[in-house]
């Protein structure tokens, strides 16, 4: 299979760098703002990736064309990239091409979000968007950064590269890892059908976009009450073929090299890309050493069919410097966890590889009926040795997605309509053992699990009169776990079984368009959420057969839109989520994670985001300068919580911080300098269900300053340096909730730095 995919991958490379060759022939053109109709100067033209010129000072260009067909990027700081291609039809005339600023590009961005595929004004729920952009605004060396801008969305690391996500406070039950949270990456599922999510496979560079749906999407993305995070893979631009090369360099031995090949067509795409990274980590007993291999590829057979193939292969080792007690934190925050069972005696880490391998196809029957179906396959083996224990898993997954899409018009009403399915089979076996000093010692348990998800989707969409936009979907889920113990000290052996009953979650949405930049929405959705395979069988080996799933119903309202020239965007969501059967975790005398079932939950909130460009002139020295913020307020409480003799009803929600906020500045310049700069508040945690314990407020700032330059016609370059914690803040990111023993802190970094360059070498 590995020869195929090779002499695969040469042929279409062959076919990509080799093409028909005609008579050169000059395209002539003028490129303008969009906005303003004024001409631009500088903009790099790129004809079939091979050549590169400039527009002059009233916008002309001239680019020498050598086939039907040829595609000619268009691309300048601040705005939209622009492909257009050259026809035989051609007269020689001169081609005004509009150039958008992305500001005004915002109005029409495509978002997949409850696949809709409509702009972003038009779709009727709380979605934000991390674009490529805010991404590399960052060190790439952590997604936490780029995500943590997003309202409403809170991602930590305990350890580098050991991820929690919340979506509107759904880290309750997250002691570590995602749950409760469903991620795809190219439509295609990469939540695990036992409901855990290894993000940490992925490395930052290898995402082009992210989606964020807050709250149950349970209608069109299955069972979950947390949301749905949709990530999309970095692919080359039609007619780009490059070679790019990056090194970064920062504190406590941050050393990371990618290496990243693009060829881009008409009809075909190939990315392929390396990355590896080594940190020694801030705190004892916290490096990582990973390898992440990433090929992304589409092509177009024909006008009716796409075809989308990825591959990702993960090595990736972290260590687990484990919690500090606040005494501990305070007296020295990068210490790791110490005792007989400290995590350096007993080598507490995780050894993780993976490889996914994902094939999705859309085809267009008619203008009216389509159909994407995509299958994967996932193989995943972990080591763990943890503080008072030693597990060892090997996984293999594989399943699959279909969605029939009918647009038709029911008398004068356009209408959409949806109908579908999702299915994951999962296999593991599951082995814990004694932990000797960081080796294998005698078995506890051996574990076979088999994990099975799946779901039924419909949904139906109306655009009524008015400007409105109605929505009306449902989805059927069952999720069922067989677990067969073949060994266990001192029990007998036994098979188990959870069948957690089908049940149906609607959502229901409206939308009204009161202006071409401004619209309003409302949505009721209900959500299910069954427990993940390691709630049901903890890390020490117990089974937790009593836990029910969790239920909930969210009201949401919002209104984003555009003004005053574009220059102002701005999103705003108020949402009330009552939830019940909530699972919390906490640890117990030996640090392993146990879940219940509490009761129920009260969740309040609202989310904001607002952006303002104040230049906005490609031409001038300050081509781009831009603020923006995002503020979050969690109004989160217990409702019911009976735990033996205590009653927490109406104390805040653990951690969840009730006030959050992010701002933001970002300058370029006509001489490809640029500057960003990025500062974060988050309010006081309560660390435990008794609310007798908080972690402090804090405020963290960062900055990043860099030059991006084309050298000739091939060569470009960026260089850039940058910041975290400028502020020198002690505070920590990724609390151990409910932790045993007081031990509730991760210590974050403290002023840390890193610098570094990036080679593209166009072909």
């Amino acid at each position: 299979m590995i020869k195929a995919i090779y002499y695969y991958t040469i042929l279409l490379l062959i076919s990509v760098l080799l093409p028909v060759t005609l008579q050169a022939q000059e395209l002539r053109g003028r490129v303008l703002n969009a906005q303003t109709q004024q001409p631009l100067q500088g903009v790099t033209v790129s004809v079939e990736g091979k050549a590169y010129t400039l527009t002059g000072e009233d916008g002309y260009f001239e680019a020498a064309l050598t086939r039907v067909n040829a595609p000619v990027i268009l691309s300048y700081v601040g705005f939209a990239t622009d492909t257009i291609f050259w026809s035989e039809a051609y007269d020689g005339s001169i081609i005004e091409v509009l150039l958008r600023s992305r500001g005004a590009v915002l109005q029409e961005v495509q978002v997949r979000g409850y696949e809709t595929n409509r702009p972003l004004l038009q779709t009727a729920g709380a979605i934000s968007l991390i674009e490529r952009e805010v991404i590399t605004r960052f060190d790439e060396s952590s997604i936490v950064r780029a995500v943590n801008t997003v309202p409403g969305v809170r991602m930590e690391e305990r350890a580098p590269a050991s991820y929690r996500l919340s979506i509107r406070g759904s880290s309750l039950r997250s002691p570590y890892g995602i749950r409760n949270v469903k991620l795809y990456y190219d439509g295609i599922p990469f939540t695990e059908a036992n409901g855990t999510t290894a993000l940490n496979l992925l490395d930052a560079a290898n995402i082009g976009r992210i989606e964020v749906l807050k709250g149950p999407t349970a209608s069109i993305y299955g069972a979950g009450t947390g949301g749905a995070v949709l990530l999309e893979p970095r692919r080359a631009a039609p007619g780009e073929s490059f070679l790019e090369l990056g090194t970064t360099v920062g504190s406590y031995g941050l050393m990371r090299n990618t290496a990243t090949i693009g060829i881009g067509a008409e009809n075909s795409s190939i990315l392929v890309q390396y990355t590896r990274q080594k940190y020694d980590g801030y705190r004892q007993q916290s490096a990582i050493d990973r390898d992440v291999l990433l090929i992304s590829s589409q092509f177009r057979p024909s006008d009716k069919r796409t075809i989308s193939a990825n591959l990702i292969y993960s090595n990736l080792y972290y260590e687990l410097p484990g919690g500090l007690t606040q005494e501990q934190f305070e007296q020295n925050p990068r210490q790791a966890r110490g005792g007989q069972f400290g995590s350096v005696a007993q080598n507490a880490s995780l050894d993780l590889e993976g490889i996914n391998v994902g094939l999705k196809q859309a085809y267009r029957f008619n203008d009216s009926f389509r159909n994407t179906t995509a299958v994967y396959g996932l193989h995943k083996f972990k080591d763990n040795p943890f503080n008072t224990d030693y597990e060892r898993n090997a996984n293999q997954e594989f399943g699959g997605r279909t969605s029939f899409v009918l647009d038709a018009n029911l008398g004068s009403i356009a209408s959409t309509f949806t109908l579908g399915g999702e299915f994951q089979r999962g296999f593991e076996v599951a082995r814990t053992y004694d932990n000797n000093g960081g080796t294998t010692g005698a078995l506890r348990t051996d574990d076979e699990v088999v994990s099975k998800a799946g779901f039924l989707f419909a949904q139906a969409e109306f655009e009524l009169p008015a400007d409105i936009i109605a929505t009306a979907a449902l989805s059927l889920n069952d999720t069922r776990y067989e677990i067969t113990r073949l060994q266990q000290v001192a029990t007998r052996n036994y098979t188990y079984k959870r069948n957690f009953d089908a049940v149906l979650s609607p959502r229901i949405a409206l939308l009204k368009q009161l202006t071409d930049k401004i619209s309003i929405h409302a949505s009721v959705s209900s959500g299910f959420s069954p427990p993940t395979e390691e709630e049901i069988l903890t890390s020490d080996g117990q089974l937790n057969e009593d836990l029910e799933a969790e239920k909930g119903t969210n009201y949401e309202v919002g209104i984003r839109g555009f003004m005053l020239a574009d220059r102002l965007s701005f999103d705003v969501v108020g949402f009330y989520f009552k939830l019940n059967e909530t699972i919390v975790s906490r640890q117990d005398v030996s640090s392993v994670a146990v879940f219940r079932n509490v009761g129920s939950t009260d969740q309040k909130g609202i989310e904001t985001s607002i952006g303002y460009t104040i230049v906005d002139k490609p031409a001038e020295p300050i081509s781009l300068l831009k603020v923006w913020g995002s503020y979050t307020y969690s109004h989160f409480r217990f409702e019911e919580y009976q735990q033996n003799e205590d009653n927490y009803s109406g104390n805040e929600l653990t951690g969840v911080a009730p006030h959050a906020a992010t701002a933001g500045l970002d300058l370029s310049t006509r001489l490809g300098l640029y500057l960003n700069l990025t500062a974060t508040y988050v309010d006081e945690i309560p660390l435990n269900d008794q609310n007798s314990i908080y972690a402090a407020s804090y405020l963290v700032a960062g900055a990043r300053l860099g030059v991006k330059r084309q050298l000739g016609t091939h060569f470009g370059l960026e260089v850039f340096g940058g910041v975290d914690n400028a502020t020198d803040e002690k505070y920590s990111l990724g609390n151990d909730l409910n932790a045993f023993g007081g031990r509730y802190f991760q210590a974050a970094p403290d002023r840390n730095y890193y610098g570094g360059v990036m080679l593209k070498y166009t072909l």
